[in-house]
């Protein structure tokens, strides 16, 4: 197991080296960079995120220069800026430097979790992460949560009850629910729940209320979750599906194998047949996927419910980093998503030891 353990880790360096390399290499290509940005700021143009600059090479293409006035100024609508305060500005965005120089530097940054400041806001990317945080985890963990602690009876029940009318119309359910999207699901919600046009039942933006402080243990408790219900229902949907048809299919497996009938033959009660012999290998797949599937909960698609009822976590973090071109948050996301979803597919196939000693990693190729 060592040697396996130790092979995927090599793995993952080398897949968190491509990664860099890849986006960084794409990121030379993009248009309108944080130095053109600065410049449209200073003279007043409203810059969007597919404005493009003139050269093809954007602001980050290595060696970059403006000489103000009609000299050929790489930075479009720079004409009338002095020069020196142009290079002033590459200079603080680091672009004075050529693209190997910068992406080495990375690199060696990374290593030791340094991050450096956002290009845009006077704070440092690790302490940006770090107030965003408590809402992605908050997301994150009940997500995963109520999906297993739904899917998995409503699964085992509908492995059981195969063909019969509750696997029909509960089949109809999951099927519906994994077709919605949850930004539509959430939009429904308010409108309907939250003051749009019909009841005011729950609140529509934030995760606590403005009188948080004032209130008990036990009403900030249920001002929290108050405020979580609507954006966890939208969530919840697609990953409840999923995991309510994985754990049918896994136990309808194993219930048709030999030894669910010869356990039943040697006279075993329906619920000592499947939670005495079925459940552990029928929940294998299930439990070892727990740690990718919060990790997805956790960084992907919460951007629209984040939008949506105002919660200002990671998601959108990391969406209004791309469009400002704030490139120390984009790629300090990048890199930190990367690193956690490889270390969780690793702790995912660990899982899979624990809860099934027959399987041997040893022999596997990675």
């Amino acid at each position: 197991m060592l040697s396996y353990v130790l092979r995927r880790l090599i793995l993952m360096a080398v897949t968190i080296f491509g990664i860099l390399l890849v986006s960084f290499t794409i990121i030379q290509f993009a248009p309108g960079g944080p130095v053109e940005r600065v410049i449209a700021q200073l003279q007043g143009q409203n810059l969007g995120a597919t404005s493009r600059i003139s050269g093809g090479g954007g602001d980050l293409g290595g060696g970059a220069s403006a000489t103000g006035g009609d000299s050929g100024s790489t930075y479009r609508g720079a004409q009338g800026l002095d020069p020196q305060f142009i290079k002033q500005l590459e200079k603080q965005f680091g672009f004075d430097k050529s693209a190997p120089e910068r992406f080495w530097k990375m690199l060696t940054d990374y290593l030791r979790f340094d991050f450096g400041k956002s290009y845009f806001r006077d704070i440092s990317v690790v302490s940006l992460i770090r107030e965003k945080l408590p809402i992605s985890i908050s997301l994150g963990i009940w997500m995963t949560l109520l999906s297993y602690l739904i899917s998995i009876p409503l699964g085992i029940r509908k492995a059981v009850k195969d063909g019969s009318s509750f696997d029909t119309w509960t089949s109809m359910v999951v099927i519906i629910a994994y077709a919605v999207p949850g930004f539509m699901v959430a939009i429904f919600g308010m409108v309907l729940f939250a003051g749009g046009s019909f009841w005011q039942i729950f609140p529509l933006r934030g995760l606590t209320s403005e009188n948080w402080a004032d209130l008990s243990l036990f009403g900030k408790i249920i001002d929290y979750f108050h405020h979580l219900a609507l954006p966890l229902t939208a969530m919840s949907l697609s990953a409840f599906a999923t995991l309510t048809l994985l754990t049918k299919n896994s136990f309808l497996d194993e219930i048709r194998k030999q030894y669910v009938l010869t356990a039943r033959m040697k006279g075993l009660s329906q619920n000592q047949v499947l939670y005495g012999h079925v459940f552990r290998n029928a929940m294998l797949i299930v439990i070892a996927g727990f740690t990718s599937t919060f990790v997805s909960a956790f960084f992907t698609g919460s951007l629209l419910i984040e939008m949506i009822f105002s919660l200002d976590g990671l998601g959108l973090l990391s969406f209004e980093s791309i469009i400002n071109r704030d490139y120390p948050v984009v790629f300090a996301n990048l890199y930190i998503f990367s690193l956690i979803g490889l270390v969780a597919n690793l702790i995912s196939d660990l899982t899979y030891t624990w809860v099934d000693p027959r399987i041997d990693f040893e022999s596997r190729r990675v």
